[in-house]
């Protein structure tokens, strides 16, 4: 199983998504949860929690989607992914990457 609960955080709005990327491995490690995820930023992606859109641009700052709670995926390497299969295809409604992400990792960006 994994870890209990999100991983939460403040960053300024500022931050570029890479960063905050980064920050959220970092922090997951410290904490020692599972499992464990890797530490490279290059090897993820960065959704808004409440939008269905694509994933966010690693040099886009975090606070130009407006919104504060974000989801963290893992990109699939080519050999395991499903030939043109979207992230959101995987479970059913309630489970799946979405709902264990949510649970996982919830951070808060604070507007001014």
């Amino acid at each position: 199983m994994g870890s209990p609960g999100p991983i939460r955080f403040v960053v300024s709005e500022d931050e570029l998504v890479s960063s905050v990327i980064d920050t959220a491995l970092r922090t997951y490690a410290h904490q020692g949860r599972l499992p464990i995820l890797g530490s490279d930023p290059g090897d993820f992606l960065l959704y808004c929690a409440n939008a269905e859109s694509d994933a966010l641009s690693p040099w886009e700052t975090i606070g130009s989607q407006g919104a504060r709670n974000f989801l963290l995926w893992k990109k699939q390497k080519a050999e395991e992914a499903d030939e043109g299969s979207p992230p959101s295809a995987i479970g059913r409604k309630g489970s799946g990457w979405k709902a264990w992400i949510n649970k996982s990792l919830n951070l808060k960006i604070p507007s001014h």
